[in-house]
């Protein structure tokens, strides 16, 4: 997975562009797909907050269940506060609103780490019926420690994310998540988060109902996985997701040392540097047991090459 295509649904919805003011499209019913509003990421002829505007004037918004901002003029020198304020200010009109995704812009349109992010948890506080909440781009994003009773899924996609970010999201109160997804990216990018960061969403208790936990896309994806060997939120755990990153033998052989993972639904280890011998015993031990396993695009690096790894996504 990168960032090289829009979201295709969102809750389980089929993803709409909302057309532009100058095209003849049959709009679908209001609850029937998640709305896309973009404009053009370079020299706009209109801005976001005018076609989301346009939006709330030609469809039943009170019947909307899902949301999909897409590129905002100029994403990689303007974040997007006035994008927030916008939904936030029409928070009376999207009662139905459960699914929101803020910054679904592809490489094309805007680089990853050149997504120009702020302060996202007003969207949070503003619509408290929200089950699922995405965003897209690390850079100056922040997300202070919040409380949302309804929330059931989080995910963070980024090429490097801020410590502050990753501890705001563990002390934050969300007794619903069930599904929480963080790309930590490079330092190169802005990363900064150390395992330590991690420790209230290891502990297990943070999030009690939490049954899928993806920590990927990282350069520190080793000492992830040894400290997820012995943490107590796997028991729980129906999916883990250490994809993407740079995991490699030693990574590998802690999870496999460690606790038993043959309760697992799925072990996602895609984009890894494991050797075939370790690919072979993953499979062997978790594969026999039942645990859908993925080790696709494995690399053979030796361990003493980890220079030469990279994550699937950074700039």
């Amino acid at each position: 997975m990168t960032n090289s295509g829009h979201l295709q649904e969102l809750h389980g919805l089929p993803a709409f562009d909302f057309p532009a003011a100058d095209a003849k499209t049959e709009l679908p019913a209001p609850g029937s797909v998640a709305w896309r509003i973009s404009v053009d990421s370079y020299e706009a002829e209109e801005q976001w907050e005018a076609a989301f505007a346009r939006f709330t004037e030609a469809v039943d918004t009170t019947r909307v269940g899902a949301l999909i901002v897409g590129s905002w003029s100029d994403a990689y020198e303007s974040g997007p506060e006035p994008v927030i304020e916008a939904l936030v200010a029409a928070r009376d009109r999207l009662p139905a609103l459960r699914a929101l995704f803020l910054a679904d812009i592809v490489g094309e349109e805007c680089e990853i780490s050149w997504i120009n992010q702020g302060l996202v948890t007003p969207l949070l506080d503003a619509f408290p019926e929200l089950v699922e909440f995405g965003v897209r781009g690390g850079q100056e994003l922040r997300f202070p420690a919040v409380r949302h009773e309804r929330l059931r899924s989080l995910t963070i996609e980024t090429g490097g994310l801020n410590a502050g970010v990753v501890r705001g999201v563990g002390a934050s109160e969300l007794p619903a998540l069930e599904h929480l997804d963080l790309w930590l990216g490079v330092s190169e990018y802005g990363a900064t988060t150390e395992v330590a960061d991690l420790a209230p969403i290891l502990a297990g208790s943070r999030f009690p109902r939490l049954r899928h936990l993806a920590v990927r896309n990282s350069e520190i994806q080793d000492e992830i996985a040894i400290a997820l060997a012995g943490a107590p939120v796997v028991a729980a755990l129906e999916i883990l997701d250490l994809s993407m990153g740079t995991l490699g033998d030693v990574g590998a052989e802690a999870l496999l040392s460690g606790q038993p993972l043959t309760h697992l639904k799925k072990l996602d280890l895609h984009h890894n540097y494991l050797s075939e011998a370790l690919r072979e015993r993953v499979l062997a031990t978790l594969g026999a047991a039942g645990v859908e396993v993925d080790l696709e695009e494995s690399g053979d690096v030796d361990d003493d090459d980890e220079g030469f790894r990279y994550t699937a996504v950074s700039e």
